[in-house]
């Protein structure tokens, strides 16, 4: 087991995506005015991508075209002191194909918003690291 400094368990790769896919709620990072802004989300992963389900004309639909952004997905359990943090970055893009735009709302993704949300953020997870704490 890899520690980091802080004493920390370093995640791989393949334990980063497992934790994102047992998550349904993320935090995706994103420039809006040239500042940085943070929105929850709920998500799905589609292989190694993060799919994210958003309306049209929503601020996060028009900061994510093909730009890149960062993600983060975390479980934490104040009780025992224990969770984990995982963090993505890579560049996302609006799905535009209709055969994608089928494939990908046959996917297990609800929101929690209220309205139409027909639009759909592809991010790719390139750069992906992740931590762990166990008490």
């Amino acid at each position: 087991m890899k520690v980091d400094s802080a004493g920390l368990e370093v995640l791989s790769r393949t334990e980063c995506m497992a934790l994102l896919g047992s998550a349904t709620i993320g935090r995706i990072v994103f420039t809006e005015r040239a500042l940085p802004a943070v929105q929850p989300v709920n998500f799905v992963l589609d292989g190694e991508d993060v799919v994210i389900r958003t309306g049209e004309g929503s601020k996060l639909s028009a900061a994510a075209r093909d730009a890149v952004v960062a993600f983060e997905a975390d479980e934490v359990d104040p009780v025992r002191h224990t969770g984990w943090s995982v963090t993505a970055v890579g560049n996302a893009r609006i799905a535009r194909e209709p055969a994608e735009i089928a494939r990908l709302s046959a996917l297990p993704l609800t929101t929690w918003a209220p309205g139409v949300r027909d639009h759909f953020i592809v991010m790719r997870t390139e750069q992906v690291t992740g931590r762990r704490i166990r008490r």
